[in-house]
């Protein structure tokens, strides 16, 4: 792992102040349904919770990247931390089961806001860092968020059964305050470049357009929409696969959870040096293609055996491929978008993630009774093989580096239209 990015002091304060709004996301996360479930002891209460998320994400998702296009990004990611810093606060009221239509507003409302800041971070990272630590400064950004899901959810246990939803979200809101403090000392103005004329609709249409024609962008947005799809059936099914296909319960799902956390860290701490020693595009197919080729292996794993802890050492295999594939995807992602037009090309890609999650969930149901969990995972793991050789055909040979033009010259510089498809 290349640590060097880490002592530029700007993008040192923006990963700081994403390691500690996101473990306060996953304590919180955590808490938070167990609380609820505490006091309704209604699942449809929780559900109804990671709808209004949902509902969020998608309409607010539609149009937040145009704006993060027009405003300062790093103001962006002050306020938006300040106000969920803020919209945490009315949980303290929630005590009992007619208050939790106060969860379900501020569920809804934290992940508007999150539609925000997710672009922004993404926009302002290649401005703070040179272009040749690009990839290693999106490697620290996988290692900060797998660090946060090992510690998070721990975290989010303890406090489930000790300070409970209100020290938890006290908790959170105080993660958020800091992350805004942090931002707001990165220095300089980080405004994209003009847009010229600001009209909603063909701001939002020409982000589209641009996911559309260029290649690589295109590529990052169909591998992401395809294992979108899996991560709906994932997160669906793999209780059940747990429970009835391992006969295990709720401590050896956390071992799980923490096991691929852990295989994030380590394919983090080496993907600069693997991405700086192959070319991008045949390194992505190849980590997703593992990646797929292992989960094909996990979830046919309980027609074997149920002994645990197999599965847990795969898990861990199965997280080392998604720190590379993950910072190699949003470093091209980075280089080939230009700077104005990174938040909205950025949205399209997770609006796109949301809907393939929604339609994941929606076969998970009916498809998992109908043709069995195991089967059903297994369809899950082969379709990102599939994602990953249609990876590789959408984006060709690709380039042979992530690495700008000029080496000297930040990221944010540089022209990224080169390689479209007509």
């Amino acid at each position: 792992m290349r640590f060097a990015a880490l002592r530029q002091r700007d993008f040192g304060l923006l990963w700081w102040a994403g390691l500690i709004s996101l473990t306060g996301n996953w304590v919180l996360s955590v808490a938070l349904p167990i609380y609820v479930l505490q006091l309704t002891r209604s699942p449809a209460a929780v559900s109804l919770i990671v709808a209004a998320g949902l509902a969020g994400n998608l309409l607010f998702g539609a149009f937040a990247g145009a704006y993060v296009d027009r405003w300062d990004r790093r103001r962006i990611l002050v306020l938006v931390n300040v106000l969920q810093a803020l919209l945490l606060t009315p949980l303290l009221l929630v005590d009992s089961a007619d208050r939790v239509w106060i969860v379900v507003v501020v569920a809804f409302g934290e992940q508007a806001l999150e539609q925000f800041s997710k672009p922004a971070e993404n926009a302002l990272l290649p401005r703070l860092v040179t272009g040749e630590d690009l990839a290693a400064a999106n490697a620290l950004n996988v290692l900060n968020n797998s660090v946060a899901r090992l510690v998070g959810p721990a975290l989010g246990g303890v406090a489930a059964v000790t300070i409970g939803l209100h020290g938890a979200a006290l908790l959170d809101a105080a993660s958020f305050a800091l992350a805004a403090a942090l931002c707001a000392l990165i220095r300089g103005r980080h405004r994209a470049d003009a847009i010229g004329s600001r009209h909603l609709g063909r701001e939002l249409a020409e982000g589209v357009r641009y996911v559309g024609r260029n290649r690589y962008v295109l590529a990052v947005f169909l591998i992401i929409a395809i294992s979108s799809v899996g991560e709906g059936i994932m997160g669906t099914l793999f209780v059940f696969y747990v429970v009835d296909g391992l006969g295990a319960g709720g401590r050896e799902l956390g071992w799980l959870m923490s096991a691929q956390a852990v295989g994030g860290i380590l394919g983090s701490l080496v993907a600069a040096r693997v991405i700086a020693r192959f070319r991008p595009t045949a390194l992505i197919m190849t980590s997703w293609v593992f990646f797929g080729l292992v989960d094909v292996i996990i979830f046919n794993y309980p027609r074997w055996d149920t002994t645990v802890w197999p599965v847990v050492a795969l898990f861990v295999l199965v997280g080392i491929p998604v720190g590379i594939h993950v910072s190699a995807m949003w470093t091209l992602f980075q280089l080939e978008t230009p700077d104005r037009l990174r938040g909205r090309a950025f949205n399209v890609i997770w609006m796109g993630a949301a809907l393939a999650g929604i339609l994941g969930t929606a076969i998970a149901g009916p498809f998992g009774e109908r043709i069995g969990v195991l089967n059903l995972l297994t369809i899950q793991g082969a379709g990102c093989v599939v994602a990953g050789l249609l990876f590789r055909l959408v984006a060709g040979r690709g380039p042979a580096s992530l690495r700008p033009a000029e080496p000297d010259r930040p990221a944010s510089t540089v022209d990224a239209g080169r390689s479209t498809v007509s």
